[in-house]
């Protein structure tokens, strides 16, 4: 289980979020940690506080760099591989060539405890060269009324993809986001995706909080920006609950 890819085709549902402060959390806690920036959006990258050096993920999928030229050290644990809009020009190349990531995150083998791969919100050729190079999944989702559906079309391809690509692709864990506890929707949003998916939903829920959107425009992860609110609070468990799935694997 060295490679996670943070994955949801519905944008807004705090995936980047959750990549960040994921990746963040794990390595305050000894672990060497990859984060690589698959999003053409590329707000992994702004929201460390970072600028993509020498093309990023775009130049090394297309062979126009090596591993070596676009890693950057945000800390001596965290490294990461950042987004440019130009990504958005790998899709056609990728188009035929599902497990381009795969073949360039091999040579990794050893240098990290965990890769994190921030997929894009849609199901293109980005996010099924994340789903062919991942050895677990985790999904953001959202306590609003169409989660579930939501989740429903990625299992579909979730499915085709260890079929034909990754046979050996789980699913880490399901973590629900952007929860306020105030409301009858949140609470009963949880209750149907812990019935659906039962273990596979992370104990931890993230809420709504003001810290974790103000983090990003300061390009801290919440870590670092606001390490005692209730947003850190569930980053920090999440991560704790990552490395025991992890290790279980």
């Amino acid at each position: 289980m060295k490679r996670i890819g943070i994955v949801n085709q519905k944008g807004g549902v705090g995936k980047t979020t959750t990549a960040v402060n994921l990746a963040a959390y794990l390595s305050q806690a000894g672990q060497r940690v990859l984060l690589m920036d698959l999003d053409p959006q590329a707000n992994a990258t702004s929201g460390l506080g970072q600028e993509t050096v020498n093309g990023g993920v775009y130049a090394l999928l297309t062979g126009g760099a090596s591993l070596e030229q676009v890693v950057q050290k945000v800390n001596p644990k965290l490294h990461l591989i950042g987004a440019e809009s130009s990504l958005v020009g790998a899709s056609a190349d990728l188009l035929d060539n599902p497990i381009r990531l795969r073949e360039v995150l091999e040579p990794l083998t050893g240098e990290y405890d965990l890769i994190v791969l921030d997929a894009p919100p849609s199901l293109g050729p980005l996010t099924l060269n994340v789903l062919a190079a991942s050895h677990g999944l985790l999904i953001p989702v959202q306590a609003e009324y169409y989660a579930l559906e939501g989740i429903a079309g990625l299992m579909e391809t979730i499915e085709q993809v260890r079929a034909r690509l990754n046979p050996a692709l789980r699913i880490l864990g399901i973590v629900i986001t952007m929860y306020d506890s105030r409301t009858l929707l949140s609470q009963q949003v949880e209750a149907n995706i812990r019935s659906h998916f039962g273990e596979q939903v992370f104990w931890t829920v993230v809420p709504r909080n003001v810290r974790l959107a103000e983090a990003p425009s300061y390009g801290q992860a919440i870590s670092s920006y606001a390490p005692t609110s209730s947003g850190a609070h569930a980053y920090r468990r999440l991560a704790e609950e990552v490395m025991r799935r992890v290790q279980e694997a």
